[in-house]
């Protein structure tokens, strides 16, 4: 018999902390990649459209440390005597662990901490357990954030959880139910993204697990080639199993962190599954709307390792991924059509397979054993009709609320009904409780519900507070428009206008706030604005005035050391860095600024010493070379400290 309940996990955590209040409007934080020329043109088509210039209106949550401390995680838990599923709805609603109950094998990588890092498209990151991404490349804004969720009957009658939320980039809702049937040894897992608006939208998704890694790991899927990345900006097609002399999918057999996406072209139930020495291991296995399969790795380099220990420096040992996705590869959108529902199936389970076979020298004999197993964790009726089944109840409204997500949503439906738009049914499955709009939400919901309340806050604002939130489109513009200027109006309508490229339009409406009421906010986005635009020396111009008024503001400081070493004016930024708080001038990524403007000024102590206070940035960039570079800068030719090596390509 299943069982879902209420449960929670105490383990040290790194607080998130606020989020950073500075709107990001005008970039993205993934770095682009170069495909090469012998990739399939269905590909390149994919990856040519759908990049968003940013993700606004989300803000950063880069306010973390390394400092963890004890915390209790609510969440929900499923057990049906065969696995354990435990789920963590106010982290993306993550799936923590997957447990094997008779046997207590771990099949994912559940961490023993919670330390975010840099990964992500708004920053906080941490590894572990089943990620759900949506919107475009790279790990989804949600990741770090609650998701709604709840309690109703699934198929066969069982307790099943749901979670969904409002993805902001594209405007799509999209739901995960989940439950384990009497007897199975499968998690199921059903996703649906609804498109209720009228125009077709890019989209994105995958489904990202972490499991154990280690020599006899093995990783299968039902591909020959597959599209493979190094991070040195490239990507291109390679055999499979052996490339260069190596069998890459033994993880382990591969110095440099990798992508290897599986081209699982004609495979009706797409698969992918880790298989240790024992035959043990995660099996994953779609239906058809989820073709893409990948193995990430971290590599055995210096570089890779290191990363390893600052994502799970307390952590049951190292891990790697293995992913399932709407596309071929993780470069691509699909145009959705609007009033659309697109969904699949996805189940979770213990390959039990036999390890002799599985790891087979001969590729085909191995995956069509691999295979045979994948389809022993099936239901007799098989995926497509579990997916039948999984729709009727699609709508199906909740029994029980577990957890409230964001506001977004129901501020989405207030705003569509007043202004005629499509959108979903607010009684239906995804319900987005009135209740659910919050301080962020308040200023917006004034403006679209009561005008006139809307107009007193925006005249009431105190230019000194940065703005609890952002809005993107033309709605928002249009009623902002509408309404009496001011600082905070004409603020908004320039980070409006920022955000689709018009940095014009931005320009007349940041100076147009700054002449209401001066603000650091509208300094900022003019030197954002000038920045754009090649003048770095104007854009520290603006920023050093901008920290005038808001010097606790650290990502403001380093914009504007930044913009000053950009601007070949390293003493600047030493000077900007000198002025302000301790507390942030201490801060690990100034300091590294510091060390750059002090290379830069001929000041070769100073970035020594610098080096020699073990530099410590909670938030480094998956990929960032700056500590490396840094180091190299000054000490040529000494081999770089393990503390500053985050290389994921050995030199």
């Amino acid at each position: 018999m299943t069982s879902l309940y209420r449960g929670q996990i105490t383990l040290p955590v790194a607080p998130l902390g606020p989020d950073d209040p500075l709107p990001v409007p005008h970039r993205l934080l993934e770095n682009p990649f170069e495909l090469g020329a012998n990739l399939p043109e269905q590909i390149r088509h994919g990856a040519s459209f759908g990049r968003p210039r940013s993700m606004h209106p989300y803000l950063l949550q880069n306010n973390y440390t390394r400092t963890r401390e004890p915390i209790t995680l609510p969440t929900v838990v499923m057990d049906n005597g065969h696995l354990r599923a435990t789920f963590t709805p106010t982290l993306g609603g993550r799936l923590w662990a997957l447990a094997d109950i008779a046997s207590g094998r771990e099949l994912l990588h559940a961490n023993a901490v919670l330390q975010p890092a840099n990964l992500a498209l708004r920053n906080a990151w941490f590894a572990g357990g089943v990620e759900w991404n949506i919107g475009t490349k790279g790990h989804a804004a949600h990741t770090m954030a609650p998701m709604h969720a709840a309690r109703l009957t699934g198929p066969g009658g069982v307790p099943m959880l749901r979670m969904w939320e409002m993805d902001r980039l594209r405007e799509v809702v999209f739901q995960i139910d989940a439950w384990l049937p009497a007897d199975s040894r499968a998690l199921h897992v059903y996703v649906r993204i609804q498109n209720p608006g009228e125009h077709e939208v890019p989209m994105y998704w995958w489904s990202n697990a972490a499991v154990p890694e280690a020599p006899d790991v093995r990783v299968l899927a039902p591909a020959t080639t597959a599209y493979a990345t190094g991070y040195d900006g490239t990507i291109s097609e390679v055999p499979v199993p052996v490339h260069n002399g190596a069998d890459r999918t033994f993880s382990t057999h591969s110095t440099d962190a990798a992508d290897y996406f599986y081209d699982t072209t004609g495979t009706t139930h797409p698969w992918i599954a880790a298989v240790d020495s024992s035959g043990h291991g995660l099996a994953q296995v779609s239906t058809a709307r989820l073709p893409g399969r990948k193995l990430f790795l971290w590599g055995t380099g210096p570089g890779g390792q290191h990363w390893q220990r600052w994502l799970s420096p307390d952590g049951p040992g190292p891990y790697l991924e293995i992913q399932a996705g709407i596309t071929a590869t993780q470069f691509e959108h699909v145009m959705m059509p609007g009033r659309t529902n697109w969904d699949w199936v996805e189940t979770y389970g213990d390959i039990a397979a036999d390890a002799t076979r599985a790891h087979d020298e001969d590729w085909d004999a191995a995956t069509t054993h691999v295979a045979g197993r994948v389809d022993a964790l099936l239901p007799d009726a098989g995926l497509d009709a579990v997916l039948t089944e999984a729709r009727r109840g699609a709508d199906r409204a909740p029994e029980e609320v577990l957890h409230r997500g964001s506001g977004w949503g129901a501020l989405e439906s207030l705003v569509r009904s007043r202004s005629g738009q499509q959108w979903i049914a607010d009684d239906g499955g995804t319900p987005f409780a009135p209740e659910s709009r919050g301080e962020e939400q308040l200023l917006w919901e004034a403006l679209v519900g009561e005008p006139r309340r809307g107009q007193e806050l925006l005249a009431a604002a105190d230019p000194a507070t940065p703005p609890a939130s952002y809005v993107v489109g033309k709605f928002w513009e249009d009623l902002l428009s509408s309404t009496a200027p001011g600082w905070l109006r004409d603020y908004h309508l320039g980070v409006l206008a920022h955000a689709r490229g018009d940095d014009q339009r931005a320009e007349e409406c940041y100076r147009a706030s700054l002449a209401d009421r001066r603000s650091a906010w509208a300094l900022r986005g003019l030197a954002q604005v000038a920045a754009g635009r090649g003048d770095h020396a104007g854009a520290t111009d603006l920023l050093s005035d901008a920290l005038a008024l808001a010097d606790d503001q650290p990502t403001m400081l380093l914009e504007a050391m930044s913009a000053a070493i950009q601007a070949g004016a390293p003493q600047r930024a030493l000077d900007l860095a000198g002025g302000a708080p301790r507390e942030v001038r201490s801060m690990g990524r100034v300091r590294l600024l510091e060390g750059f403007a002090a290379h830069a000024a001929g000041d070769r102590d100073r970035a020594e010493q610098v080096l020699a206070e073990d530099i410590v940035i909670p938030d480094v960039r998956e990929g960032e070379l700056a500590l490396s570079d840094l180091w190299a800068a000054v000490h040529p030719g000494r081999a770089v400290p393990e503390r500053y090596d985050f290389r994921m390509r050995h030199p």
